[in-house]
């Protein structure tokens, strides 16, 4: 195989697994955030789409206007453009590409964003408008959804409504899908297999299974409810109901449960979890070594007729499949 084949081929490909992660991430950033006035966490959100729609565009230029006889160079060069609207136009006279005013008004705001606003903050100007990012985002919720969101946040912030999450979904997913959808077109014309995904990737998830945070939110809990209701048994449960559980307040379950779906719940929680952990002393590094075997793929379970005590639980537990002498890690 050619070089040029094996760039386009192999290489290429490892970029649409990168390019689908970085979008599945803003996806699930921008669900997770229940107000619109945090600008870490908007930045956050921005940053993963802008870059994963950017390397998505670039790979399908490339994919049509290389051939053996271009200047490499002079193309790698012209690749060297955070301008999303520029890639789309260049790749519009190669594929017939259909996009309404929300798709190209999220794609010209990428563009602004990560030639000149994530980079705002570092200049004087920004202490008289600090939040350009929000007003951004603010700005196209407003023009497409028609809502009235007011430009200064009120004493309890601008909140994050499943109606937002529904069109910024929508919007990003009708971009990632076609982009893809172009890119494995091209692919088999010119027999490459750039488009395959690993099975079970953030990527598949993107472009094959058009990813619903909402339904990934419905699985955990219907994991959660099933594991508090089932009267099955098996060794792994066994091993899970004979550990003594930690001292949390039933009062604060939904605060709880929030720990699942937003990583400023688990930093608010973690604190309490210190404090248990705090308390055990000489016990704490067992109770570790309990929780390590949890989800570890690198263990199973025996299904055993007695119940356990705590100091049984781990020498029950685990038969490592990995081999004896590699290290647990904590």
């Amino acid at each position: 195989m050619k070089a040029t084949d094996f760039w386009k081929n192999f290489k290429l490909g490892e970029e649409i697994s990168v390019s689908g992660a970085f979008i599945y991430n803003g996806l699930r950033r921008y669900h997770e955030m229940r107000k619109l006035d945090f600008t870490d966490e908007i930045f956050e959100f921005l940053y993963d789409v802008s870059i994963g729609l950017e390397r998505l565009l670039k790979i399908a230029v490339i994919l049509f206007e290389h051939n053996d006889s271009i200047d490499q160079e002079e193309l790698e060069k012209s690749l060297i453009t955070h301008s999303h609207l520029d890639l789309l136009a260049r790749l519009r006279g190669h594929a017939t590409i259909n996009f309404g005013s929300p798709h190209i008004d999220l794609l010209s705001l990428l563009g602004t964003f990560y030639k000149s606003l994530r980079y705002d903050r570092f200049t004087l100007a920004s202490a008289y408008d600090a939040k350009k990012e929000t007003e951004a985002i603010c700005t196209l919720l407003r023009k497409h959804l028609q809502v009235d969101i007011p430009h200064e946040s009120s004493f309890l912030g601008t909140p994050n409504e499943d109606r937002y999450r529904r069109f910024i979904r929508r919007t990003i997913l009708k971009i990632s899908k076609t982009l893809y959808e172009i890119i494995e077109a091209r692919a088999r014309a010119i027999n490459l297999y750039t488009y395959e995904l690993r099975h079970g990737s953030k990527a598949e998830t993107v472009f094959l299974r058009e990813v619903d945070i909402s339904d990934e939110d419905v699985l955990w809990k219907e994991l959660l409810v099933f594991l508090m209701n089932t009267k099955s048994t098996s060794g792994y449960l066994e091993f899970l109901r004979n550990i003594p559980p930690l001292d949390f307040d039933p009062e604060l379950i939904s605060d709880y449960l929030d720990c699942f779906q937003s990583d400023a719940s688990k930093a608010y929680v973690m604190d309490e979890l210190e404090h248990h952990y705090e308390e055990m002393e000489e016990s704490k590094g067992k109770r570790l070594e309990l929780m390590g075997v949890i989800g570890s793929p690198n263990v199973y379970f025996d299904s055993p007729d007695d119940d356990l005590t705590e100091d049984e639980a781990f020498e029950f537990a685990a038969q490592p499949i990995i081999p004896p002498d590699a290290e647990f890690k904590r």
